[in-house]
């Protein structure tokens, strides 16, 4: 894109979009099993982790980011919503099923690609897990 990617906000601006058609990709750990879970966000909201655990059937924690690149291949801020390493369950937030186009990380803090939803819902179980 030329500038950078890493927000929401900085990401929307760049594409020409809404925020909320924008993807947050933010991978957590579980607390007793240390599984990591990658929960898919609509930009315009926040993870809600209570009902993130709740699905995940553990308490969750940020995923610490050197473990988050050595797993998934990518640095936190360029986090892609597929093509990882090692495979995670994937949790999406429901509302970004609204949109025609969404856009998501591509892997660097100033890359992105548009997408239609239905097929990052894919490989997803599509949840509330916003607030």
């Amino acid at each position: 894109m030329g500038e950078s990617t890493r927000t929401a906000e900085e990401a929307a601006r760049q594409c020409g979009c809404e925020v909320s058609q924008i993807v947050k990709s933010l991978v957590f750990q579980g607390g007793q099993s240390s599984k990591l879970y990658l929960f898919l966000v609509s930009g315009s909201k926040q993870l809600d982790v209570d009902k993130a655990s709740a699905l995940a059937g553990e308490k969750l924690l940020r995923a610490d980011p050197r473990r988050v690149r050595d797993e998934t291949g990518f640095a936190i801020g360029g986090v892609a919503p597929i093509g990882h390493l090692t495979g995670m369950t994937c949790f999406a937030d429901e509302s970004l099923l609204k949109h025609p186009v969404v856009w998501a990380a591509a892997g660097a803090h100033d890359a992105v690609f548009a997408a239609e939803p239905k097929h990052l819902f894919a490989a997803a179980v599509a949840a509330d897990i916003a607030a």
